[in-house]
């Protein structure tokens, strides 16, 4: 026969060791410290009596939608989670979990980590592997060239120096 989960319609999603602790942990504080601290600002905004024109109240609501909302996508995101460890990656090639160290001709070298879109923080040199350049990174080798289109349509050149 099939396999059910062929048809889910949950996306697997690749994280990091690193990611996926981060994830947890955040989830744990919004279920053990957040939510139960908006339990009781709720109750006491409900003590004050007119719900209709309480902004304390409709604040408090508002904040536990977002609260409730934020933990069913992180529940939902690490339950369909593929934790990509250092051990699963191939040496030598570029997939998700690797640190690439990349040089456009001129520049100085960047070094990224190849993420999954969760754990994405370009800020932070974090770049998804679904990104115009993880996507051309991924499978790559030292010495390789990669090609990245810019949104303003210029293709840019990228030589890999560096894959930890």
């Amino acid at each position: 026969m099939g396999d059910n989960q062929d048809f889910s319609n949950e996306e697997i999603t690749y994280l990091t060791e690193e990611g996926a602790a981060e994830l947890r942990a955040e989830l744990e504080e919004l279920i053990n410290v957040k939510r139960p601290e908006l339990a009781v600002k709720l109750k006491e905004a409900i003590a004050m009596g007119d719900l209709s024109e309480n902004a304390d109240y409709h604040d408090a609501k508002e904040q536990q939608a977002f609260l409730e909302g934020r933990i069913q996508y992180l529940e939902r995101l690490l339950r369909n989670a593929k934790i990509i460890s250092d051990e699963d990656r191939e040496k030598g090639v570029v997939t998700v979990g690797s640190e690439v160290t990349v040089q456009e001709d001129g520049q100085e070298p960047e070094t990224y980590r190849i993420v999954g879109p969760a754990e994405a923080n370009p800020a932070e040199g974090k770049i998804s592997n679904e990104s115009p350049l993880g996507r051309a990174l991924l499978g790559k080798k030292v010495r390789s060239k990669v090609k990245v289109q810019t949104p303003d349509g210029d293709v840019i050149v990228f030589k890999v120096l560096k894959i930890r």
